[in-house]
């Protein structure tokens, strides 16, 4: 105690509250409930139990340092009941080389949400060439409980090798829902969804909207950087557009308020997530069930050994029971 005393007299000095630190989305009402229990956060999602509101976005594969990466990824979702996302499988559609890679099902658990992922490009592809079984395959060889599909126009503009899209991706959307029976997540890469883009995709029986907004990972800018320079001087500008995740949940809210025509129902909010007060907020913000995804800041924890992504996410989880303990929002 004495020690203790003596840290708090050296370090209160230092230790000043700041108008400009001042987080003010929230009110903190500290009298009317006790510290939280360690299980006060599990939920359901995506029709499964998951112990914490908190989705991982995966990015990689193809490499033999993003099979530990992805290997550590699957054992925190394991260990925390997290859902996750795979990067692009699209390598899997040519040859099953990386396949353990992405084979994570028995690492991640089978009561957890797990989803493939696929580009809109080849989605397209496999619908004007016929060949939607194989995707099909493909999430039944993984033993995911479904497909992530993502939107990125822009990457794929910008991306030297990149993808021509032929028709809209809601056509294709569309006409992949209506030719198989899987379950699908639409999500952006780092640009998020303008309001006409969410009414259209809230108005599909989607099992989730991924909001990639503008604020985290974009992969426009990491296009960009691949490309010659006379590339990125001229074209720089459109990695600075976007939605960001406040604007989208501000967008749904007004969808949901006002259609009745609404068949997609959860949201994963990601994109400019810093922090598990970010998430916080914006999941009381959403009107729809929400979970919220980090993908670079778990990445860069995953990297490194095992120890370092528990620690971090078990951080995570610890400051969002507080929140949901002692914080509301301001209107």
């Amino acid at each position: 105690m004495e020690k203790r005393k003596k840290d708090h007299i050296d370090l209160a000095l230092n230790s000043q509250s700041s108008a400009i630190e001042h987080d003010d989305r929230f009110n903190y009402e500290p009298i009317l409930k006790p510290h939280p229990k360690q299980d006060d956060l599990s939920l359901q999602f995506l029709g499964k139990a998951m112990k914490n509101p908190l989705w991982i976005s995966s990015m990689t594969g193809g490499t033999e340092y993003a099979k530990i990466i992805n290997t550590n990824l699957a054992r925190a979702c394991n260990e925390f009941g997290l859902g996750m996302g795979l990067g692009s499988c699209r390598t899997l559609l040519e040859s099953d080389e990386y396949l353990s890679h992405f084979d994570l099902r028995d690492v991640i658990g089978h009561e957890l949400p797990f989803y493939a992922n696929l580009g809109i490009s080849q989605v397209e592809q496999a619908i004007k060439q016929d060949k939607i079984q194989q995707i099909v395959d493909l999430v039944t060889k993984l033993r995911a409980d479904g497909l992530v599909i993502h939107v990125n126009p822009i990457q794929e503009w910008l991306q030297p090798e990149g993808d021509i899209l032929f028709q809209s991706p809601m056509e294709t959307i569309t006409k992949f829902l209506e030719k198989t029976k899987l379950k699908v997540i639409v999500k952006e890469v780092g640009q998020g969804f303008g309001p006409e883009s969410l009414k259209e995709l809230l108005n599909l029986p989607l099992e989730a909207i991924e909001l990639g907004a503008y604020g985290g990972t974009n992969f426009s800018k990491v296009e960009l950087k691949r490309s010659m320079p006379i590339v990125q001087e001229m074209l720089e500008p459109f990695s600075k557009v976007g939605n960001s995740a406040g604007q989208m949940i501000e967008d749904i809210n007004i969808v949901v308020e006002n259609s009745s025509e609404v068949k997609c129902k959860q949201i994963i909010i990601s994109g400019g997530i810093r922090s598990f007060l970010d998430g916080y907020y914006l999941m009381q913000k959403s009107r729809l069930p929400s979970v919220y995804g980090q993908a670079s800041t778990m990445l860069r924890y995953a990297r490194e050994d095992y120890e370092k992504l528990r620690e971090y996410i078990q951080y995570q989880l610890k400051g969002l029971q507080m929140a949901y303990t002692y914080l509301t929002i301001k209107d």
